[in-house]
């Protein structure tokens, strides 16, 4: 577990309360109060000539269902792990460390315009390999692809539904209290995707490029990502030859009260290296970064 130490005043269920960070950051919720205040977006692209060889490679090992979301997620994580501040999140106007790395997705059980789709929130520790990422995914993937039961976050989205409009607007802002205070069930925030470390969502899988998408007030989460389809793009190189890329681009929304510009700029820099030099990712990381206190 990332952050799990000994829970003290202040601290919340799904996270530690930052006592030292510095003053003027403390301050910044109270000036930005809402998550549509603080959102930052920018696109990025990265070559996937690497990463495509190394799906190929791990596919002959017998990780059938592997591709760029699984390497895009092992990247993430790793750089969750040298660079913690991105795994904070903004909660009753303070700043916290997360508990767990918490990556939520949302997942069709088939392609097709029909088909009903849910949402997934799978735990990946500091440590993990683009294997261990592979397995977490695909195991939680396949349970909603094989049940014909709901999971715990349709179940507790259905049971929701069946209260009329009033008391379900009284009931969601009685939970929003409570969770500006920490006291929100833990069984909820267990299945709830808006308090997670990461909304990812692969649009290429469908066929289209990539898009911003807004954050939530609802919840505590500080990033989204949305990845779309590869394209190829002709690039003449420091020779003069004309050469075949294959690229994707992501546009990425984050909450500026989590850290600082410079610290996303880095972490994202990281992020990048990583895409393009995946081969790191099938071993653990040699060190793992501890939040401030």
């Amino acid at each position: 577990m990332t952050n799990v130490r000994k829970r003290r005043w202040g601290d919340r269920k799904d996270g530690r309360l930052l006592r030292t960070l510095a003053p003027f950051y403390r301050q910044i919720p109270f000036i930005m109060k809402a998550t549509h205040d603080c959102q930052n977006a920018f696109d990025e692209k990265f070559e996937i000539s690497e990463a495509e060889s190394m799906i190929r490679r791990l596919r002959n090992k017998g990780y059938k269902n592997i591709g760029i979301l699984h390497v895009f997620l092992a990247a993430y994580v790793r750089v969750m792990a040298e660079y913690p501040a991105l795994n904070r999140f903004i909660a009753g106007q303070r700043v916290f460390a997360r508990n767990q790395i918490e990556v939520s997705m949302v997942v069709k059980k088939q392609l097709s315009i029909n088909s009903g789709e849910t949402s997934i929130k799978v735990v990946f520790e500091p440590t993990d390999t683009i294997r261990e990422v592979y397995e977490k995914i695909n195991t939680e993937v396949e349970k909603i692809k094989t049940s014909t039961e709901p999971n715990k976050t349709e179940q507790t989205a259905n049971t929701l539904m069946k209260i009329p409009r009033l008391p379900l607007k009284f009931i969601m802002w009685m939970l929003t209290v409570l969770d500006y205070f920490g006291k929100m069930p833990m069984s909820l925030i267990n299945v709830s995707p808006f308090h997670s470390s990461l909304v990812i969502s692969d649009l290429g899988s469908v066929g289209i490029s990539k898009i911003f998408h807004h954050l939530y007030d609802f919840g505590n989460l500080p990033v989204l990502i949305a990845f779309g389809k590869k394209y190829r793009v002709f690039e003449i190189d420091k020779d003069g030859k004309l050469n075949e890329r294959r690229y994707i681009d992501y546009g990425a929304v984050c909450d500026e009260r989590i850290c600082d510009g410079y610290y996303y700029a880095i972490s994202f820099r990281h992020l990048n290296h990583y895409l393009h030099h995946p081969e790191i990712l099938e071993r653990p990381p040699k060190t793992v970064n501890s939040d401030i206190d």
